[in-house]
């Protein structure tokens, strides 16, 4: 698969405002901070696209960005960023459940964890919500270059240990490098095909 031509459809911000299309969508969720933004941009080869700052949670709204004018890339807030007011975090929640529950064009998700972290119990309480909606998901270690070679050989064996699953799949990922951007189109292709 080859992405050519990407906008920002919508930026939605409240559930009742949450676009009813006719194309499929692929969403991405993980924590403030994990790299969703970066991951978008190489995916894309577009490093304007979405927003990359060096403070979390400024991704507060569900993006929807049109790819090739045939399906949606949906970024979602990011989860877990205590320096935000309750309400706000609140709001975030709602936002993303209500897009959750609700989407029969939604094919998948690409759940990321941060690959120096692992699984946080917000990212375990995602992939329950996930599992229990059965919404089908891959895991994306994202920001792999950071690892010792060590941690680097123990890190799928250390995911899979965090979601208590041995038959989750990982892509690790690295928006500096680009690895894994390869797997990650060819399972976008898979979502959208199914």
């Amino acid at each position: 698969m080859k992405i050519k031509n990407v906008k920002l459809y919508k930026a939605v911000y409240r559930p009742e405002d949450i676009p009813q299309t006719p194309y499929n969508e692929v969403a991405f969720v993980g924590r403030s901070n994990v790299g969703k933004s970066s991951l978008l941009n190489t995916l894309a080869n577009n490093f304007k696209l979405a927003r990359v700052s060096s403070q979390p949670g400024k991704t507060r709204s569900i993006n929807f960005y049109l790819i090739d004018g045939k399906f949606f890339l949906v970024d979602l807030p990011g989860y877990g960023f205590a320096k935000v007011p309750l309400s706000e975090q609140k709001r975030w929640r709602d936002l993303i459940e209500s897009y959750l529950k609700g989407r029969d064009r939604l094919k998948g998700i690409f759940l990321l964890v941060d690959s120096k972290v692992g699984p946080t119990e917000k990212d375990l309480q995602m992939k329950e919500w996930l599992d229990f909606y059965g919404i089908p998901y891959v895991v994306v270690a994202t920001k792999v270059d950071k690892l010792k070679q060590k941690e680097r050989r123990k890190l799928e064996e250390r995911i899979r240990e965090g979601f208590k699953n041995n038959s989750i799949k990982i892509i690790p990922f690295s928006s500096k490098t680009r690895e894994g951007r390869d797997r990650l189109l060819k399972e976008l292709s898979h979502f959208l095909e199914s």
